[in-house]
């Protein structure tokens, strides 16, 4: 899948591509929840930046003017759902009221998202990255042992996706300045599919067996933090060119 994505990256415009806001993302030691056979126990995060709000519909709306391949009527089916990519927009360049200039994009594909990443000189963040950043409220870097702020998250969850999306950058930012972690969408991150990974190699080529419910599940550490779980259960779900209508992404990038 990477190799795919340096290939077709080859073809993006980079020129006049409007792209969100990075904020400074101070490294440090992380207990992820999530045990990848590599890397058990803490770990040591990067510095890197982050886009502070999710990528909206207007910012993906410029990318696609500047890159016809990916405008909906155009999109390979091998890089996304033809049918259901961007499919709430009124047509391949116009927004129109299903899909507010603010709103985050949804309705994207991995590839798509990777590719908007690639134009903005930056990268999909890593799940690490992600949960790092996730983990953080208002005052503190780590408040998962919270239960209050377990709650808040699990409430959203709670709630129907019938109602329109809010507008990007409406939510409180965190200790690192980040908005709409929680709440808003769930976003796609770079090594998506490489999340539920089971210890038993027998299981590793059979989709029954690796299915969240249980190799997933002996792969989390703190189980009391069901939100985390849904997260990896829904990332997990999905194939690359995949899109729905609650899935969006942002972009991280490197500190040289």
């Amino acid at each position: 899948m990477r190799l795919t994505f340096i290939l077709i990256g080859l073809f993006i415009n980079t020129a006049s591509i409007a792209g969100g806001t990075f904020v400074h993302i101070p490294g440090g030691e992380f207990r992820s929840i999530l045990k990848y056979e590599d890397s058990k126990g803490i770990k040591k995060v990067q510095s890197f930046e982050m886009m502070k709000t999710p990528v909206s519909n207007q910012e993906f709306l410029v990318f696609v003017k500047s890159n016809p391949q990916w405008q909906s009527q155009n999109i390979a089916p091998v890089f996304a759902e033809k049918g259901r990519y961007l499919s709430h927009w009124q047509s391949p360049l116009i927004l129109g009221k299903s899909a507010l200039p603010k709103q985050p994009v949804v309705h994207v594909s991995w590839f798509a998202a990777s590719a908007f990443c690639e134009s903005q000189q930056s990268r999909l963040p890593t799940w690490l990255e992600w949960e790092f950043v996730a983990s953080a409220d208002a005052t503190r870097r780590d408040a998962r042992k919270d239960p209050h702020w377990r709650e808040s998250i699990l409430s959203w969850y709670a709630k129907p996706a019938t109602t329109p999306l809010s507008a990007v950058a409406q939510s409180p930012a965190n200790v690192y300045g980040v908005q709409d972690m929680h709440g808003l969408i769930w976003e796609w991150t770079e090594d998506y599919a490489a999340m539920l990974v089971s210890g038993d190699n027998r299981t590793q080529s059979d989709p029954d067996k690796a299915k969240f419910c249980g190799a997933g599940a002996l792969s989390m550490e703190d189980r009391e933090n069901y939100a985390v779980m849904m997260r990896v259960a829904m990332l997990s779900s999905l194939e690359a060119v995949n899109s729905t209508s609650n899935l969006g992404f942002r972009c991280a990038r490197d500190i040289h």
